[in-house]
């Protein structure tokens, strides 16, 4: 279910040094595409639910990810023992809290902004359900990518609580002020495939097809310049928070400033020479 926790600071360094001090997060680096982390929550006994030590441990694994030259693109899983993505939050933790302690709790940065705030893309690969905070971890990401096999909802309105990790203004955005109150006030679950067709997710695979969409699209991001990359995703996520007149302006404003770097000179020379181009990230 939804919550904040208790999260520590993050941690600069190799995010697979980082990785091997955790408990509940593992990372690896180009293992299964070139530039491309992928972290994955590793608690199957509990279907990989969120409770203060794996908030804490995937800010930090998120964190080493981030100030990693190496990565240019994010891959966020769960382990696939558990048949989830995240299964939502430890509903053990939030029993004894008082609304003084979830405030507490609640203080921001948490995991879901975290994610978001992350300048490298980052694909949700949904293998199995994602419920709770385990679906607002799903919307903080860039893209959406599902096993036929997964299931979606915000079901907190079962327990007489309400989305806390960002649900109520991601999944409008998402999938419209309609669908939202439909899948919050009833917290109904829902399939890949449907969840494809609202809008939810991006893309939904067969689970042997999952790992090949995710990391062709992951591979093909980590090719291009980490500038580049950085820049487009801060003026797409801007179009949802800012409006028209002022997101076009901070465009411009973005596509200029590429202008002062070194990777806009090699990608045109490189494409005036039919070459592949060698980014710098300068």
């Amino acid at each position: 279910m939804s919550d904040g926790g208790v999260e520590g600071d993050g941690d600069d360094g190799d995010p697979e040094a980082v990785a091997a001090s955790l408990e509940t997060v593992r990372v690896d680096v180009g293992a299964r595409a070139e530039r491309v982390a992928t972290v994955a929550i590793d608690r199957p006994e509990a279907r990989n639910a969120l409770n203060a030590t794996v908030r804490e441990e995937l800010k930090r694994a998120l964190a080493a990810v981030e100030a990693d030259d190496r990565v240019r693109a994010v891959v966020l899983t769960g382990a696939d023992e558990a048949k989830a993505f995240v299964a939502g939050a430890d509903v053990t933790e939030l029993r004894e809290r008082g609304p003084v302690e979830q405030r507490a709790a609640s203080a921001r940065p948490r995991v879901y902004e975290t994610v978001d705030d992350l300048s490298k893309p980052v694909i949700a690969r949904i293998n199995g359900h994602a419920l709770g905070g385990g679906c607002e971890l799903a919307q903080a990401c860039d893209v959406r990518i599902a096993s036929e096999r997964a299931k979606l909802g915000q079901p907190e309105i079962n327990l007489g609580l309400v989305p806390g990790g960002g649900a109520t203004q991601r999944l409008p955005r998402l999938v419209g002020e309609g669908q939202a109150m439909r899948l919050i006030l009833s917290g109904e679950l829902i399939d890949a495939a449907e969840a494809r067709e609202i809008g939810l997710v991006d893309e939904v695979h067969p689970p042997e097809d999952l790992d090949e969409a995710v990391y062709d699209l992951a591979g093909s991001m980590a090719e291009k310049s980490p500038l580049a990359l950085e820049v487009a995703k801060k003026a797409v996520t801007a179009s949802s928070r800012m409006d028209l007149e002022a997101g076009i302006e901070y465009e411009a404003e973005l596509f200029a400033g590429l202008f002062a770097t070194r990777d806009k000179d090699e990608g045109i020379d490189a494409f005036l020479e039919d070459r592949d181009p060698e980014w710098e990230g300068r």
